[in-house]
């Protein structure tokens, strides 16, 4: 399985590789909090399902940006009556 994350800073040696992105944010803030640098994360593939619903949604999320999708068509819960 690949990673699903991976850290790097560019101040320092700092590069480590992680399956779990909770873990990957943890190291992140550690080191922001022991160093004063801003580590950054480089997250690898999402699953299909997950990429095709952000492609779908568009850039903001905002109706219009987003593509005519049946990810979409689901009835507001909130607004929808």
């Amino acid at each position: 399985m690949a990673s699903r994350a991976t850290v790097t800073c560019p101040d320092c040696a700092l590069h480590e590789t992680f399956d779990r992105l909770a873990a990957a944010r943890s190291l992140i803030e550690t080191h922001r909090e022991e160093t004063d640098h801003e580590a950054i994360w480089e997250l690898g593939r999402l699953s299909s399902g997950v990429e095709r619903a952000g492609d779908e949604a568009g850039v903001c999320g905002r109706p219009e940006c987003a593509t005519d999708s049946p990810l979409s068509d689901v009835p507001n819960t909130v607004t929808d009556e």
